[in-house]
């Protein structure tokens, strides 16, 4: 057998804001990441999450996605020769499958693995997705880190409900039209132009698309199972034809090209926006996202807090790298009871040598001001 996945399949779930050092990953992303690029404060403090859906991808290119980095080590085996598949031992009864950096130029002989439910085929060499048709039973599919062109062959995997094709070079969402199972869709750093294709796809909770080349929110209407839905890193402009997605509950569009806050009034059950790094001048048209837990505009041109005095369930909230300079904004936060993590660090307010007491003074619930917990 070839190198198993490092650390087993990841299935770790991190509390936002959380302050842990290092970074974990997948159901569903403080040192903050992004924001402390250009001070050269340390990078690991703690877990920004932000950036796009934790089920996919290691630590190091999820940082490096976030932060609008390039890759350099995508794909990380293309100077690697293909290894023969009959030097890889395969078990016929084993269900979880992992042929993790195996070196697999071509998906082949793996007829043998009818009892698989799940299989790793990650940072490899394959350039096609083929030879699976016999593996009815497969429910995960993962190809993360390839060199795979085209989403193709995949029609007989109708019992697939996630695929992660992530960090691969596919240009269009195609070829997924009797996946109907699917719940989960990675397709993370590729370099799709166009949100397409997935109208059949009505199962679907998890979309990830961040780090693309996709400049316009679309075809998403029927996608009614939708719950969580990851855009960022990519040449968005607006803020539209969203308002189908009732069951959404996460929506990260960081990292984009936004200006005005809209197109939000029919997310009623969100709970998570990200909006850090964008061109954001207002907080306006939350309205109707009165339970929203978490709300991130850092890294905008915001100059005010207001128009968010209804969001009662607010526990996070992420301002720093704005223009805020009065006190008094704060008291739009004031009717958030469980308020825990405020972010407004490289905010002009934070000049003022009082900077943390007045923060808990005005919010006396908070425990955490930027990247440090308060202490009693």
């Amino acid at each position: 057998m070839c190198s198993p996945l490092s650390g087993g399949r990841r299935r770790v779930s991190i509390k936002h804001g959380s302050p842990l050092i290092g970074w974990g990953a997948v159901e569903g992303w403080s040192t903050r990441n992004m924001a402390s690029l250009s001070t050269g404060e340390p990078q690991e403090m703690e877990v920004d999450r932000r950036g796009e859906s934790e089920e996919s991808g290691d630590e190091e290119t999820r940082r490096k996605s976030i932060n609008g980095e390039q890759d350099t080590t995508q794909p990380s085996t293309s100077k690697e020769s293909p290894v023969d598949m009959e030097t890889i031992t395969l078990d016929p009864d084993e269900e979880d499958v992992d042929l993790v950096h195996c070196r697999i130029g071509k998906i082949e002989g793996l007829e043998v693995l009818q009892k698989a439910k799940t299989l790793s085929l990650r940072q490899n060499l394959i350039k096609k997705i083929e030879n699976l048709d016999g593996l009815r039973s497969l429910q995960e599919l993962d190809v993360y880190d390839n060199q795979i062109r085209k989403l193709e062959n995949l029609q007989n995997l109708t019992e697939l409900e996630q695929l992660d094709v992530s960090f691969n070079v596919l240009r269009k969402i195609e070829g997924l039209e009797r996946l109907t199972r699917i719940k989960k869709l990675f397709l993370l750093h590729n370099k799709i132009s166009t949100i397409a294709n997935l109208n059949h796809l009505t199962s679907l909770e998890m979309l990830e698309l961040g780090s693309n080349r996709i400049r316009m929110i679309e075809n998403l209407d029927s996608l009614a199972s939708l719950q969580s839905l990851f855009l960022g890193t990519n040449k968005i402009t607006q803020l539209q034809h969203l308002e189908g997605l009732h069951n959404l509950t996460v929506l990260s569009i960081q990292s984009n090209r936004i200006t005005k806050m809209e197109g939000l009034q029919g997310l009623c059950n969100l709970r998570e926006l990200y909006l850090s790094h964008n061109g954001i001048e207002l907080i306006e048209g939350l309205e109707n996202n009165k339970k929203l837990t978490t709300l991130d505009i850092a890294a905008n041109r915001v100059k005010k807090i207001e128009n968010i005095s209804h969001l009662t369930e607010l526990q996070e909230f992420w301002m720093n790298d704005n223009q805020i300079e009065n006190w008094s904004d704060l008291d739009e936060l004031k009717n958030a009871k469980t308020l825990e993590t405020v972010y407004l660090e490289r905010n002009p307010l934070q000049k003022d040598p009082q900077y943390r007491r007045k923060i808990m003074l005005a919010l006396p619930s908070v425990r955490q001001i930027d990247a440090t917990f308060i202490r009693f």
